[in-house]
């Protein structure tokens, strides 16, 4: 979802900025687009971690719902160019699913505002007991999709993700969003821009057929 259908992620690395200030731990914003993917919980422990810290469970829920609090109050969420367009090509075609890290009600409320009834399944962040990295998330869509390994391609924007398409066994295109080349290196395909995913979802497809 963010950084692939919606360009939020600018909002919730200030959200966790703001966040972790109340802790008294500052972080960069690119420290939060490289664990994009990861649920909340997960982010609120490496982040403790890395500054020599181990978060309380009660701590952890209080600064996840500080950030989703302070994100609800400064996000101006929209599509990124093209990607409604996008969808409505695919979707006729394809068994379309949302695998995201973000909590149950912001994954929902931006699917129900912007791509009301386009995906057949949505995984969130609150559905998996391991997030990203781990290819649980994959693998929970995958099942409640009904479409084999073999058959999947997943669009990711962020080192996490891709690992955990990876793992998962599966194909995965990568659009440059919030991060650089470099960070995008472990898929097995990467454009530039969100309006290169269709042909390169077409040219997925038709490398399929030929083998």
């Amino acid at each position: 979802m963010d950084g692939v259908l919606v360009d939020s992620m600018t909002y919730h690395a200030e959200a966790w900025k703001q966040a972790f200030a109340t802790a008294g731990i500052e972080v960069e914003k690119r420290e939060i687009y490289e664990l994009e993917g990861s649920n909340h919980m997960q982010t609120v422990d490496i982040i403790f971690r890395r500054s020599g810290r181990v978060p309380r469970d009660k701590e952890a829920e209080e600064l996840s719902q500080t950030k989703i609090e302070i994100f609800n109050r400064i996000e101006h969420v929209t599509p990124f160019d093209g990607i409604k367009e996008l969808l409505a090509d695919l979707a006729p075609k394809y068994s379309l699913a949302v695998v995201s890290g973000s909590n149950h009600n912001t994954v929902h409320d931006l699917m129900d505002t912007f791509f009301p009834g386009i995906f057949r399944v949505i995984i969130d962040g609150d559905d998996v007991k391991k997030s990203k990295p781990d290819p649980e998330p994959y693998l929970m869509a995958l099942k409640k999709l009904h479409v084999p390994k073999e058959e999947c391609i997943v669009i990711e924007n962020a080192p996490l993700g891709i690992r955990s398409a990876k793992r998962a066994g599966l194909r995965c295109i990568a659009v440059l969003a919030y991060l650089g080349r470099e960070s995008l290196n472990e898929a097995d395909v990467i454009v530039e821009s969100h309006s290169e995913l269709f042909r390169a979802i077409q040219a997925e497809e038709q490398a399929s057929i030929t083998v």
